[in-house]
């Protein structure tokens, strides 16, 4: 697994976000363009802007100012879907629907899968409003948010 940090930009090439980004590159056949349509992804997941300007968006390679691995442009809050930032949103949501059900023994991992689930579907949702709510689009955007879950 290479990581590398994607810029996402605005249409004035003002750094909006920058994304750590995973992918397998064990085959070797994983090329820039790949990283920067997961970024972009990413930001469409993590609403980094209204739905209408997200085809006004651009990715690149990292361009740091203050060496290699140092972000900036970071001025806008978002909920980037990172691996950790996804464990904790979902671990939270675990311990919330523990919570509400009494804090039962033995059923950490039922909670976990449950809250999983339920961020998946929020992420999916999310990214089908993105798109228009499109008929027949849910399935896919579920689909698709199944595979951007796993990379």
């Amino acid at each position: 697994m290479a990581e590398r940090l994607i810029d996402v930009c605005d249409s004035n090439k003002r750094v909006l976000h920058t994304y750590p980004v995973t992918l397998d590159d064990a085959s070797g056949a994983v090329t820039d363009a790949d990283y920067q349509a997961k970024a972009l992804e990413a930001a469409a997941y993590g609403q980094l802007v209204p739905a209408a300007q997200l085809s006004s968006l651009t990715a690149r390679l990292h361009q740091s100012r203050g060496g290699r691995m140092q972000p900036y442009g970071d001025e806008i809050g978002t909920t980037s879907e990172t691996k950790s930032g996804l464990e904790q949103a979902v671990r939270e949501q675990a311990y919330a629907l523990w919570d509400q059900e009494g804090q039962p023994d033995g059923r950490a991992e039922e909670y976990w899968h449950r809250a999983f689930d339920q961020h998946l579907r929020e992420r999916a949702y999310v990214l089908w409003q993105q798109e228009g709510s499109p008929e027949g689009g849910a399935d896919e955007d579920w689909k698709r948010t199944r595979v951007f879950q796993s990379c």
